[in-house]
C-alpha cells in the first residue's frame, strides 16, 4: 500500500508539474502576442528645464537678459549655448504666454522666421547628394525642374530660363520686392487678380511669373522670400512629398530634431508647447491676409505665415535649433546630415556682396550667422570660430526693426567674454 500510495503520489506530482509548465507556456504565448505599449522617447524639449541652467557663475547672463528684454519690451526669450557640439546651457526668460501664466522654458517652440531658409538650403544640398538635382539645374522652362505647362505658359521674360537653383539660394534670381513682397501682400494680390481666396504657393507663383525680372539672374542680388518659397516647391516637385514631411523625415529627424513643424497662422491653432506671440503696444490691427475685411493682430492672421513654407514658416525650440546647427557645422562630435563637400559649398565665402547658401554671412575668421524676423518673433544664430554657438529666439516684435540684430550680437559678445569660461563641462544632448 505504501509503495502503491507512493506511486500514486508521484503521478499526481508529475501531473501538477506538467500542468504548470503548460499553463506558463500558454500564458507566455498570450502575453507575447499581446501588443506592447508603445514606448515614447522623451524629447530634448521635454527633458530640459530652466533650473538645469541655474548657476551662480552665470548670474551675469540672467542680468543681461533682463536688461535686454526691458530695453526691447520683449515678453519672452529662449537662449541656448553649445560648444563643440555639446549642449552646455539652455534657458527661457520671461513669459511664453503671460495671459495663461506660462513661463518661457528651453522646450518652448517659436517661429524661426527666415532662419527657415537655412533649413531649406540644407534640404536642397541633401537632394543634390542624392542625385535628385544639381545647384546648376535650371528652374523654369521645358528643361527646368518646375517645367509644368502652367508655369511655362505664364513666362513672358526669357531671363526666367536662366534662373538656376543656386541663384535662388543666393538671392540672385532677379526677383525684387520693390513693388511689394508677394508673400506679404496677399490682400493686394487677391484684389489685383480677382481671387476669392488667399493664394496657395502655385497661385502665388503664377501671379509673379508674367512680370519681368528686375535683373538678369546671377548679375546682382536682392533678398527674396519668393526665391525660397520656390525652393520649397522644388523640394516638393523632386520628392513627390510635402515640403514639411520630406524635410522632417530626411533632414530634421536624422539630425536629432523631432519637434520642428510648419507654423500655423492663428493662436487657436498653435502647438501645445508653442509660445504666444506679442506686438509692441503701438502696433495697430491690420486687415486679415485672407481679405475677409476683418482687422486682426499682425502676428495672428495679418500674414500667411504657413504659406511662407521654407522661406520662413518653421517653428522649433532653441535647443533643437542648436542641435540642427551641430548637424551641419562640419565639427566631428555630432554626425552631420550633409557631407563635408556640401557644408563647404554652403559656407564658402565669395565676397561681401554675395550671400552664402542659406546662411547670411560666413566671412572667414568671423562667425557664421543667420537671422530671422517676423511680426511677433526674432531669431539669431551665431556659430563662432572657437566652436561655440549661441542661439536666441524672442516672442515679441521689435520696435526698432533691424537694429535689434546688432544689439543682440553685442549681447552675445559681452556674455561670451564674461561667461564662456564658466560654462559647465556637460552635454545635455546626450544626458
Amino acid at each position: 500500500m505504501v509503495s502503491r500510495g507512493g506511486h500514486t503520489l508521484g503521478l499526481t506530482a508529475l501531473a501538477l508539474i506538467i500542468g504548470g509548465l503548460l499553463f506558463w507556456a500558454f500564458r507566455s504565448t498570450i502575453l507575447h502576442d499581446e501588443p506592447e505599449e508603445p514606448k515614447v522617447a522623451r524629447t530634448l524639449n521635454d527633458f530640459l528645464t530652466n533650473e538645469m541652467a541655474d548657476s551662480l557663475s552665470l548670474d551675469y547672463i540672467d542680468k543681461e537678459m533682463e536688461t535686454y528684454m526691458s530695453f526691447w519690451h520683449i515678453k519672452g526669450v529662449s537662449l541656448t549655448i553649445t560648444r563643440n557640439d555639446s549642449l552646455l546651457y539652455a534657458k527661457g526668460f520671461g513669459w511664453a504666454d503671460k495671459e495663461k501664466g506660462e513661463r518661457m522654458t528651453p522646450g518652448t517652440v517659436m517661429r524661426l522666421a527666415s532662419v527657415s531658409k537655412l533649413i531649406t538650403a540644407v534640404g536642397i544640398m541633401k537632394l543634390q547628394e542624392m542625385g535628385k538635382l544639381s545647384l546648376g539645374d535650371r528652374v523654369f522652362g521645358p528643361l527646368g525642374i518646375l517645367n509644368d505647362q502652367v508655369y511655362t505658359d505664364a513666362l513672358t521674360d526669357p531671363n526666367y530660363l536662366k534662373v538656376t537653383v543656386e541663384h535662388l539660394l543666393r538671392h540672385q534670381a532677379g526677383f525684387s520686392a520693390r513693388r511689394g513682397d508677394p508673400l506679404f501682400s496677399t490682400v493686394t494680390i487677391m484684389q489685383q487678380h480677382h481671387l476669392s481666396e488667399a493664394p496657395d504657393s502655385q497661385t502665388l507663383l503664377l501671379t509673379q511669373l508674367p512680370r519681368s525680372l528686375y535683373f538678369q539672374p546671377g548679375t546682382s542680388q536682392e533678398y527674396s522670400n519668393l526665391g525660397y518659397l520656390i525652393l520649397s516647391m522644388i523640394i516638393e516637385k523632386v520628392t513627390g512629398e510635402s515640403y514639411e514631411s520630406w524635410m522632417q523625415e530626411n533632414v530634421l529627424r536624422p539630425a536629432g530634431c523631432v519637434d520642428f513643424h510648419i507654423a500655423s497662422n492663428y493662436y487657436k491653432d498653435k502647438l501645445p508647447n508653442e509660445t504666444r506671440y506679442y506686438l509692441q503696444d503701438d502696433d495697430e490691427p491690420v486687415e486679415e491676409y485672407t481679405h475677409s475685411g476683418k482687422e486682426v493682430l499682425r502676428c495672428y492672421g495679418g500674414n500667411n505665415i504657413t504659406g511662407l513654407s521654407g522661406a520662413g514658416a518653421w517653428v522649433a525650440s532653441t535647443p533643437e535649433l542648436a542641435r540642427f546647427v551641430a548637424s551641419i557645422d562640419g565639427l566631428p562630435w555630432v554626425p552631420d546630415v550633409i557631407s563635408a563637400e556640401s557644408i563647404d559649398q554652403m559656407t564658402r565665402y565669395v565676397d561681401e556682396n554675395t550671400y552664402s547658401l542659406g546662411w547670411n554671412d560666413t566671412t572667414p575668421g568671423h562667425c557664421w550667422s543667420r537671422t530671422g524676423t517676423l511680426s511677433g518673433t526674432s531669431a539669431l544664430i551665431r556659430l563662432f570660430p572657437d566652436g561655440e554657438c549661441w542661439v536666441m529666439v524672442a516672442n515679441t516684435s521689435t520696435w526698432k526693426g533691424p537694429r535689434q540684430t546688432g544689439y543682440t550680437a553685442e549681447l552675445f559678445k559681452r556674455c561670451r567674454e564674461k561667461c564662456s569660461a564658466s560654462l559647465p563641462a556637460r552635454d545635455f544632448f546626450f544626458e
